[in-house]
């Protein structure tokens, strides 16, 4: 029997839709399932003090998928949930893509993919060198691992022995503008990961105990970084988005398209 998903906070990313009528909808119903994992049982953070020193780091790389970001952020406590109203609005700090020192709890301006991990590579070798506690966590697109930076960091990350680093592949085998594998595939993906010296496990990534039991087993090598290759649905949960490319981002969404959008999520599944 396939695993419940989160409605609930499916549900809350079509309301901060509703509002602006844009944005990467697809891409973040693909993620939701870690993203509440690892803020609701992994990540050690303090809302109301987002530099707190010791906290572990979380960056989405894929920052295309924001708006589940926004969403469990206002849920913690990080900013007012009326932001999530203003969502691309002027007047609003939340914009198409994550923007460091304007959204707290947001630790690294991304939009351009392959940035993600060099950072993360970085803020884990620094807490190495510091001798600090806290871990870093990096969410990659499979799209995004065309890029050649992700590869450099990989590299960087096993020669550095960065066991305090975990990178986790969004693998939902869908980019902007087709299937991963019409694009360019990056299988094999394991394989390739493993070659350069990681740590790899696979994953249901919208089962929430699957993703519990692999974030309680890091490090998955003490001498090595790890990662988890999530293998999702993008837009998993309405049927519209799972099927059809144009929803990978999509602006002046009509009435219409929203009433079917909150119509299908709402079917028994």
């Amino acid at each position: 029997m396939e695993p419940k998903i989160d409605i609930n906070f499916r549900k809350e990313i079509l309301d901060v839709l509703n509002c602006s009528r844009r944005g990467h909808v697809a891409s973040a119903f693909s993620i939701v399932e870690v993203i509440k994992v690892l803020y609701d049982e992994v990540l050690h953070y303090k809302a109301n003090e987002p530099a707190w020193m010791d906290r572990d780091r979380f960056i989405l790389s894929k920052g295309h998928g924001c708006l589940a970001l926004y969403v469990i952020l206002a849920e913690k406590g990080f900013f007012p949930k009326e932001e999530l109203r203003k969502f691309c609005a002027p007047e609003g700090i939340l914009g198409g893509h994550p923007e460091y020192g304007k959204v707290p709890g947001v630790e690294f301006s991304t939009g351009a993919l392959g940035h993600g991990l060099p950072f993360g590579v970085g803020v884990a070798l620094a807490g190495k060198i510091d001798k600090k506690k806290y871990r870093t966590f990096v969410l990659l697109g499979d799209g995004e691992c065309q890029e050649g930076s992700v590869w450099e960091a990989a590299m960087c990350a096993s020669k550095h022995g960065l066991s305090n680093l975990t990178a986790i592949v969004d693998y939902n085998k869908r980019q902007a503008y087709g299937s991963i594998y019409e694009v360019q595939s990056i299988e094999p993906l394991k394989d390739k990961w493993e070659s350069f010296n990681w740590a790899v496990k696979s994953i249901d990534g919208h089962n929430t105990d699957k993703i519990r039991e692999a974030f309680h087993q890091l490090p998955f090598d003490n001498k090595k970084p790890s990662l988890i290759i999530s293998h999702t649905v993008k837009g998993k949960g309405i049927t519209l988005l799972e099927k059809e490319s144009l929803w990978h981002h999509k602006s002046r969404i009509k009435d219409e398209e929203m009433a079917e959008l909150f119509k299908d999520l709402a079917k028994e599944r």
